[in-house]
């Protein structure tokens, strides 16, 4: 690699990173760069995998090998020559860290500054002991709350749960978490012999005799004799008893069976802890106070509240530590304020932040870090941004600039393309249509570009998708709807069209749709409700929403969710697995004449099986490799070279291409190829129509971008013939999509209203939200400030009403100036 000195620009020769053909482009440096491109061009495979990654590369170079090993590292990219590349800090789009204990104020850092706050600055009890800046953290053994552990949730039963029916008696049943068959005869006969009454209805029990029977941990032995048995007979026998908690506990951790373990699940309710009341704190923590509040209580303030909390104790004295501390941590939050995350609060859990919201606390970080002269690659940092919120994400990005800092932004919102210094533009197409630079320079250029997509839509010249307006089949009603920042909210929503709703971040939108409204829907379908195990989301919110009426709910016979949640954990999860395209698959393959001759049945394609798949790596396609000085690394199988199967299998051929051969296919190749194969046909075609003809069939789940995965979700319903009136709900969609994109899946969304289906979005795409048939604006800001309904009605309604953020975004779009 070169190390001459730099010119002003950073220069790549000879890029061949995943889909580049062998790319030369110079991009200047202390400038704000967009690449641009349809989703797969490879946009991303310029700017993360290949600048991003050389400039790590450099960086481990520098670092010792034993330190290495601490650092998560990226492969070299297949690149010739960079010059003049500076360090670069990536800021991709990812969930937040999915544990229960990472919070906001862990992402931001101002947990910290917090902490030290009230430790060295903070009011205690007469008496009390000076405590540490980590007592006042529930992370640490020093400041967890030895009842919830530091989490601020206990699990535990409760008499409701335990006993639903209080008109019951024991001998009926009333202690449903009871075993039966014998077990429970045992309890019966054991409670009659302690003298509590088995045929007196529940209610009518003392509390004592209640409490005691349900939570106590005695387990007194009791002597039970013929005559006290139903019936007589038998032998004397001494029964042991056990409260109604204690089986519960006991079966839930130690029993074997899966069955019974479900059994008692229903019992079981996650509640706020009493002893911390949620902080997770120890109570020496909480006993301390800063400007009359404790740190718990400061933890659950939105900003726009903690910065009016702090800022009288702002000074300039430097030999006052609370003026000093508090002047850090105000100009701080300022910055997040002004990124539109006022309504955020440092204790909220970072697994119910949005990517955008993740992606927002991380850049604000990066602006009050003081680095300068580094390359800063943001991966669509105004993804599930509201056009208002996107405006002070662009000041944000610009003051990193003005610090002396390079920013090259991956990015699909023309509206931010167009305020970049430089644009550089990928494509024409996707995979194999893509990979090449169609312009590299400032805005005003691309113009000229006629093959490029987003020249057409950065320029005016692409044609708006549009549609007849559409009459509603009735109107679904919701009244009363209360849940996190939705307080008593009503509205109506049009059935058999599509409705968009919309708002700033935080307002309340998807609290509305993804959680109200589809666990109204799936309450009437008899649905299990929707955990959100897939991507370990947890919501600390243990509540269910509090809906007063509905109506019209009888017009859906079915209900799908199309969220952006992965469609698999692990690389052996991928697209064909997924859609079920790959059951064709293996099945064509099966057919062959050679594999019946050999009698293969569809199961030895399966690279999960051990007849067919590679047994060095076991069907991976990778193996883990031990280094002596260095972490462990992955690479290709030398025995499949990352085919997953054995030879043998590979034998078998359908017009000269093996399985792996198939699996390595992108969906617009695999279309042709298996366009004779109605059950696969049907599927490519479905992907292909969402823009996802550049995806191989065997990418890795794990590879897979919220949208993209949100994206194969909806193909899987569109390949599948239904009848009947769904109700569709879409998070966002749009989120990440090239404008050519977003018109090819908006296209896919009127089919299927067309269908007479009901289709409800969230979403901040004004094309998109031109479109709809109906607009439901919620707002006016965000948090506390936000979950009421501001606007109602057709696009050009709301457009001209003017009432509510979204409205004068939506004007510019939809009214001619003038």
């Amino acid at each position: 690699m070169s190390t001459e000195e730099h010119d002003g620009f950073v220069r790549v020769r000879g890029a061949r990173e995943h889909n580049l053909r062998d790319v030369d482009v110079d991009l200047p440096r202390d400038a704000i760069v967009a690449f641009t491109g349809v989703s797969g061009s490879g946009k991303s495979s310029l700017a993360f995998g290949t600048l991003y990654a050389e400039a790590q590369r450099r960086y481990f170079e520098s670092v010792a090998p034993y330190a290495r090993r601490l650092l998560h590292q990226v492969g070299a990219p297949h690149v010739q020559e960079i010059s003049g590349l500076p360090p670069a800090v990536a800021l991709q789009q990812r969930r937040g860290a999915a544990s229960s204990r990472s919070t906001v104020g862990t992402i931001t850092t101002l947990s910290n500054l917090l902490r030290i706050l009230w430790s060295r600055a903070g009011t205690y009890p007469a008496g009390a002991e000076h405590l540490a800046a980590e007592a006042f953290s529930p992370n640490t053994a020093a400041g967890a709350c030895p009842r919830c552990h530091g989490l601020g949730v206990v699990h535990d039963v409760a008499e409701d749960l335990l006993v639903p029916d209080t008109s019951l008696s024991i001998r009926e049943g009333a202690i449903a978490a009871w075993p039966g068959a014998w077990q429970g005869h045992n309890l019966r006969r054991i409670v009659k012999n302690l003298g509590i009454d088995v045929d007196r209805p529940w209610r009518e029990l003392s509390r004592k005799d209640r409490d005691w029977l349900l939570f106590t941990d005695e387990q007194p032995s009791v002597l039970i004799r013929p005559q006290d048995k139903d019936g007589g007979g038998g032998r004397d026998y001494h029964g042991t008893f056990r409260s109604a908690r204690r089986h519960v506990r006991q079966v839930l951790s130690s029993s074997s069976s899966e069955a019974m373990r479900a059994k008692m699940a229903p019992f079981v309710r996650s509640t706020t802890c009493p002893a911390c009341h949620g902080s997770g704190l120890r109570a020496e923590a909480l006993a301390v106070t800063f400007a009359g509040v404790s740190i718990a209580e400061a933890n659950a303030l939105p900003f726009t509240e903690l910065a009016d909390l702090l800022r009288p104790s702002v000074t300039a004295d430097s030999d006052d530590v609370a003026g000093r501390i508090t002047g850090d941590l105000v100009a701080r939050i300022e910055v997040l304020l002004g990124l539109g995350l006022g309504y955020l609060s440092l204790g909220r859990g970072s697994t119910t932040l949005s990517p955008g919201e993740a992606q927002r606390l991380r850049i604000a970080t990066q602006l009050r870090s003081g680095l300068f002269g580094v390359v800063y690659v943001l991966d669509e940092p105004s993804a599930g941004l509201h056009p208002a919120d996107a405006e002070p994400l662009l000041e944000v990005l610009e003051a990193l600039k003005a610090a002396g800092n390079t920013l090259f932004v991956v990015e699909h919102d023309m509206d931010v393309v167009r305020r970049a210094d430089w644009v550089v533009d990928i494509g024409p197409a996707a995979g194999e249509g893509g990979g090449r630079v169609l312009y590299s320079g400032p805005i005003a250029g691309l113009e000229e570009v006629a093959e490029s997509p987003t020249s057409a839509h950065l320029f005016g010249r692409a044609e708006p998708f549009r549609h007849a307006p559409r009459t509603p089949a009735g109107w679904l009603h919701l009244g009363g709807v209360s849940r996190h920042n939705l307080q008593d909210v009503s509205l109506d929503l049009p059935l058999a069209t599509l409705t968009a709703v919309t708002g700033v971040s935080g307002s309340g939108k998807s609290t509305l749709v993804v959680q109200v409204l589809a666990e109204v829907v799936r309450r009437h379908l008899g649905q299990p409700a929707d955990d959100g195990e897939d991507d370990g989301e947890e919501d600390s919110d243990v509540t269910e929403p509090s809906v007063r009426e509905v109506g019209g709910i009888d017009s859906f016979d079915r209900l799908v969710v199309v969220d952006q949640r992965p469609i698999g954990r692990t690389p052996r999860s991928n697209l064909a697995t997924y859609t079920g395209l790959f059951d064709a698959v293996r099945r064509l393959y099966a057919a062959t004449p050679e594999a019946r001759a050999r009698g293969y049945g569809a199961g030895r394609f399966s690279f999960n099986v051990a007849a067919g798949r590679c047994e060095t790596c076991q069907g991976e396609g990778f193996v883990s490799v031990e280094l002596v000085f260095l972490p462990s690394t992955y690479a290709p199988c030398p025995t499949c070279h990352g085919a997953r199967y054995n030879a043998e299998t590979l034998e078998v051929t359908h017009r000269d291409r093996t399985i792996a051969d198939v699996l390595a296919m992108p969906v617009d190749e695999a279309a042709t190829f298996l366009a004779d194969v109605p059950a696969a046909a049907r599927g490519l075609q479905a992907l292909r129509e969402v823009g996802l003809g550049y995806l191989r069939l065997g990418q890795p789940a794990t590879e897979l971008s919220g949208g993209e995965a949100q994206r194969i979700k909806l193909a899987t319903e569109l390949q599948r013939a239904h009848r009947g009136h769904s109700l569709y709900l879409l998070d966002e969609p749009t989120s990440g999509l090239h404008p050519q994109d977003t018109d090819l899946l908006v296209r896919q969304l009127h089919r299927l209203v067309d269908a007479g289906n009901t289709v409800v979005l969230v979403e901040h795409d004004l094309d998109t939200i031109a479109t709809a048939d109906w607009v439901v604006d919620l707002g006016p800001g965000g948090g506390d400030g936000g979950g009421r309904v501001v606007a109602t009605g057709t696009p050009h309604a709301v457009a001209r009403a003017g009432v509510g953020l979204t409205a004068a975004y939506l004007a510019r779009r939809l009214i001619p100036s003038g």
